[in-house]
């Protein structure tokens, strides 16, 4: 059963679940712009120079060549389109998705470039293609993807951010901050939550479970 503290109208305040519920939203909006800034750096590196893009799409010698040349330049503008969305705050936890579905397949293709024992750039930011072998960095790139990854995974988790389209196009939607249905214990049975606010003010019933008669003492 979770503790809880009754406050002065006689309802639970504090617990871990209605901290993070609060703060929920703030951490959001900071793992929606952070993955934005991800998505936008790297789609705006690409679209300057799509044919580059198309190289080191090239690189991981996966697609067929009739399909390097479209992945290619069509990667840039949806990794934008991504940035764009999160930005805005609009299909949080869908774009969060994609995004951590994106971030899954470049990781197994980093993965597998390495077992195979390829010698590439990831091409992530901009350039990519074959490199020297002394220059690969495939353990680094996989663990920054990862990273991103933990963002994608919170904002499917917890999609609700501040500042947001959702929050402005749902407003009926509760907030993180405003929902107390986890405030009382559901455990917690009417008697007992009246019994705590009893004891808050002085009055607590020394039978718990069961309710004193208020009438009249009787001598």
């Amino acid at each position: 059963m979770t503790t809880t503290t009754a406050g002065v109208n006689g309802t639970a305040t504090g617990g871990p679940l209605t901290k993070l519920r609060a703060i929920a939203p703030w951490i959001g909006l900071a793992a929606r712009l952070g993955l934005a800034f991800v998505w936008a750096y790297a789609g705006w590196e690409k679209a300057l120079d799509p044919d580059q893009a198309a190289y080191a799409v090239r690189g991981y010698d996966v697609l067929p060549d009739d399909l390097v040349e479209p992945v290619g330049y069509a990667l840039p503008y949806l990794e934008l389109g991504l940035a764009l969305l999160l930005v805005i705050g609009l299909g949080t936890r869908l774009v969060a998705s994609l995004s951590a579905l994106l971030l899954l397949v470049f990781i197994a293709g980093i993965a597998q470039a390495w077992a195979r024992g390829l010698a590439i750039d990831c091409g992530c930011f901009g350039g990519g293609g074959p490199v020297e072998p002394d220059k690969t960095a495939y353990l680094e790139e996989i663990l920054r993807d990862c990273g991103f990854m933990l963002l994608a995974i919170w904002l499917i988790v917890f999609p609700r951010t501040r500042l947001s389209a959702d929050a402005w196009l749902f407003p009926e939607e509760q907030s993180y901050a405003d929902d107390h249905t986890d405030d009382e214990d559901p455990d917690q049975d009417e008697d007992e939550r009246n019994t705590d606010a009893d004891e808050y003010r002085g009055d607590a019933n020394p039978n718990p479970g069961t309710r004193e008669p208020k009438g009249p003492e009787i001598t």
